[in-house]
């Protein structure tokens, strides 16, 4: 008979109070999941109410910050665990590099579904690559789309970053090898290729097809390539009918669509000097206090406990929920604000002059980590004078112009977009036109950068667009 034993170990978790995971919740939150998030806390906490008359919720949130009547040192305490976890993100003192990915992985884990982003780079994490090839690796990832591709071009990426292009061309090989199949490519086509070499069919009549005759098969010519290839028309259907299984969007299963309807969070108007002005929305929402008459039990509960500690526990829970929606919105005006000030000849003349912007940018200036500006822009609109825009689409990577001018990636698809909306459509434009056009503006990209825009844009080669 074996001999039982006890045998005591020591392990490092880690753990989230309750406040600070609320905190995050509301700050990720959209303006119609913040309804619902102010809603059920009112359900759940009766101390919480909402105020209908007509004070504003400048003066509700001052007032409660202001009156600390049997709050003991909640409040104090709620501050410190935020300056803590800013220390911890910021400076990393007494922490290893690893925990505190390891952290913030955990905090983005919890607050939402996994995005395409957070999918890759827990794979990177996993992959055993040494630290150097793990932030090349990352950097590549930061210029995937939500649909999966490759953003901009590795020879772009590395005269930017200042980056050897061989590392690079490793750090791309090896993400897409990752899941989902089909990540990473630069276009259509390498998706496809991708994805059949996943399955083992890189070699086959699938991927024969997709190499050389993509355009047949978006134009239905299955008799001409069943000739062409010397193949049966069954063969060609079917083999075709494989291919049609295939992804062309890897990423897309990452993208949370749940709720269809857009609020925005911020509205871009201009003030009376036409200056830009950045301002909340959010009239609609709850505007939570605490009651006074829950204030008012607590303080003539003394001789009570079980009730006393009830009510403080509210009350703290409570104040906690106002505290994070103080914080959420102050958080988003100052990026907004930021915003403003970086864009204002994208508010003037629209997306072509769309500046390149990143969160670190926006980060250093506000005082946060830039992962405290994901979460704050993380599906959130902006109604700007051009229309309803993601806040995220304000950061992006871009190109320098000849004349020492920035233009986003955007900037360059609204450039593209012109160019092809203007041509003649007996005479279409090329990619290598389009390419020494958009030079003549200042805006120097590279022939197959211009061949990825344009399939981005959904719109088809010079040869199919040419009308007789």
């Amino acid at each position: 008979m074996a001999d039982a034993s006890l045998h005591q170990s020591l392990s490092q978790q880690q753990t989230l109070a309750p406040q600070m995971r609320q905190s995050l919740e509301i700050l990720q939150a959209n303006t119609l999941e913040l309804s619902q998030l102010l809603n059920q806390a009112m359900e759940i906490n009766p101390v919480l109410e909402d105020v209908t008359e007509h004070e504003s919720l400048d003066e509700i949130t001052d007032a409660e910050r202001e009156d600390s009547e049997n709050y003991d040192d909640w409040q104090e305490t709620y501050d410190d665990d935020l300056r803590d976890l800013a220390i911890m993100e910021r400076r990393n003192q007494g922490v290893s590099q690893d925990a505190v990915e390891a952290r913030e992985h955990f905090y983005n884990s919890i607050v939402a579904p996994l995005t395409l982003q957070e999918h890759l780079t827990e794979q990177i994490r996993e992959s055993g690559l040494n630290k150097a090839d793990q932030a090349d690796a990352v950097i590549i990832v930061g210029n995937l789309t939500d649909h999966g591709y490759l953003d901009a071009s590795l020879e772009e990426l590395a005269t930017r970053l200042q980056i050897p292009l061989d590392r690079l061309e490793d750090a791309l090989a090896t993400i897409q090898n990752f899941d989902p199949p089909g990540v990473g490519a630069a276009d259509l086509r390498e998706c496809l290729l991708l994805q059949l070499d996943y399955l083992g069919l890189g070699n086959g009549l699938e991927a024969e097809i997709v190499d050389e005759h993509l355009n047949e098969v978006a134009r239905n010519h299955f008799p001409q390539l069943a000739k062409k290839l010397h193949l049966s028309l069954d063969t060609i259907i079917e083999a075709i009918e494989h291919i049609r299984t295939l992804d062309p969007s890897p990423g897309s299963r990452f993208q949370n669509n749940g709720n269809p309807y857009v609020q925005p969070d911020v509205e871009i108007t201009r003030g009376d000097h036409g200056e830009w002005i950045a301002s909340l929305t959010g009239s609609y929402l709850p505007r939570l206090r605490i009651n006074d008459e829950y204030k008012d039990l607590l303080s003539t509960s003394a001789d009570d406990r079980k009730t006393r500690n009830y009510l403080r526990n509210q009350i703290r829970d409570g104040r906690a929920v106002i505290r994070a929606i103080d914080q959420r919105q102050e958080t988003i005006l100052a990026i907004a604000r930021e915003i403003v000030d970086r864009q204002t000849p994208f508010l003037e003349f629209g997306t072509r002059h769309l500046k390149p912007m990143t969160m670190n940018d926006i980060a250093e200036v506000i005082g946060v980590h830039p992962t405290t500006v994901s979460r704050a822009v993380a599906g959130k609109y902006i109604n700007s004078p051009h229309g309803l825009m993601e806040m995220r689409k304000f950061f992006a990577t871009g190109y320098q112009t000849s004349d020492g001018k920035d233009v986003s990636n955007e900037g360059v698809r609204e450039a593209l977009q012109d160019l092809i909306s203007n041509e003649d459509s007996s005479k279409p434009l090329s990619d290598s036109k389009l390419e020494k056009l958009l030079t003549g503006q200042g805006i120097k990209v590279a022939r197959r950068t211009v061949a990825k825009y344009r399939e981005q844009l959904g719109i088809l080669p010079s040869h199919l667009r040419k009308k007789y």
